[in-house]
């Protein structure tokens, strides 16, 4: 297999184990709060399910730290290879986790310091895999490249689900309720062993490689990023805040949320949710192809405009809660969503110098998802309930894309100045 084949192959498999994870944590939600906590209110075992998720968010950043000092001193290859053993374990052993009725209390703390190692593992495997996708892309294709982490992230999602999906239509109710909610958790495990095959028969970087013999990497590049990156990693995070906090309320929040508020079943809660994520796979290509073609920062902010024409109709639509109502409300926001994430990977990447890049890339993705993003879900549903209205989903969307528009301004400041580091 030709190297760049490799790359994206191996890039592919690790970013979509990772959201292959997310698929089933946020499919299963209503399961797992149901195993692993007492009996009792649905939303208290509902908002404790989400708050585990949350949790294991806050390691990210230290997990950016961590594989951003080895990705950007011993290299991106390295980092990798252990991002993805670190992400594999956890995922099967969330399948092989007793239940609250079994272990009480302890089922709760394991399932948190699971979701913490994992965690750990993701700070350093979603930047890092962006950061090697993109140094090994050409100047005309380079949204392109980049954005196939986003398509590896959207597949993983899809292939979570529909395996959900099939496994809750073909088995028994009692029996997948039981075990047969397990089953995808473990077979995670098997994915990634493949994807580390393929990681460990890689090359390095060709841009990292070029650094390294002309003595352009640092021995300290954490240090160096925050000290000298700190600008280029906040103005990463408010890039990314239209990102992550639609992005999770989307496909970790709006499962559960169909089906405990909407009342929709589970089975449509599904469906709407894969047609979601296909239309995501549609968008973000050609929202990359674009970017390549065109001026990016222009593409990006007309999508920014789009999310807050269509912020409050886009509840209106979900609140009918019937279900032609609700899927064209999830298909056209996520046709906004896909086509903003799509060239946003690159975008970020080349705000920071290779000796830092990998440290910086990770740390913007991985703060903007820690305080942001893991965090929407719960805060949605804590204010949903506070305030017996679905509007503040509406608001924070808006709120995200307003801060998110002044970065992108900014970036067009600093394409003007030649302060982006192009790769």
């Amino acid at each position: 297999m030709p190297q760049v084949k490799r790359v994206i192959a191996s890039t592919m498999i690790g970013n979509g184990l990772e959201w292959y994870d997310y698929a089933l944590y946020g499919t299963f939600t209503a399961l797992i709060s149901k195993h692993f906590f007492p009996a009792g209110d649905d939303a208290v075992a509902l908002i404790a399910t989400f708050g585990i998720f949350a949790i294991g968010f806050l390691m990210r950043p230290l997990g950016a730290m961590f594989f951003g000092y080895i990705g950007d001193k011993y290299g991106r290859k390295n980092a990798l290879a252990l991002s993805i053993l670190l992400m594999a374990f956890p995922t099967a052993c969330i399948g092989l986790l007793p239940t609250y009725q079994e272990i009480g209390l302890w089922a709760p703390a394991l399932l948190t310091v699971i979701r913490l190692v994992q965690g750990v593992a993701i700070g350093g495997e979603f930047g890092g895999s962006i950061v090697y996708l993109v140094e090994h892309a050409s100047a005309k294709n380079k949204n392109q490249m980049g954005s196939l982490s986003i398509l590896s992230m959207l597949i993983g999602l899809l292939s979570g689900a529909m395996i959900a999906a099939a496994l809750a239509h073909l088995m028994p109710s009692e029996a997948f309720d039981s075990y047969g909610w397990r089953i995808p958790f473990i077979l995670g495990f098997f994915i990634g062993i493949i994807g580390l095959y393929i990681r460990i028969k890689l090359d390095e970087s060709p841009v990292f490689m070029e650094a390294k013999e002309a003595g352009h990497t640092s021995d300290a590049p954490v240090k160096a990023a925050l000290q000298q990156n700190y600008k280029e990693i906040l103005l990463g995070v408010g890039i990314y805040l239209a990102v992550t906090i639609p992005f999770y309320i989307q496909t970790v929040f709006m499962p559960s949320f169909m089906v405990k508020f909407l009342k929709l079943s589970t089975s449509d809660s599904l469906l709407i949710f894969s047609l979601s994520l296909l239309t995501m796979m549609v968008v973000a290509p050609i929202s990359a192809w674009l970017s390549d073609k065109k001026d990016r920062e222009v593409v990006l902010k007309v999508v920014l405009i789009l999310y807050v024409a269509f912020a409050i109709p886009y509840i209106y639509l979900l609140e009918q809660k019937t279900f032609a109502y609700v899927l064209a409300s999830q298909l056209m926001f996520s046709a906004i969503l896909g086509a903003y994430i799509a060239p946003i990977p690159t975008l970020v990447v080349e705000l920071f110098p290779t000796k830092t890049r990998y440290t910086g890339m990770s740390l913007a993705c991985n703060l903007a998802a820690a305080i942001f993003g893991g965090t929407a879900p719960i805060l949605v549903t804590k204010m949903i309930t506070l305030t017996g209205s679905n509007s503040p989903i509406s608001f924070y969307i808006m709120a995200a894309a307003f801060a998110s528009f002044f970065c992108i301004a900014s970036v067009r400041v600093r394409r003007h100045r030649d302060l982006l580091h192009l790769v």
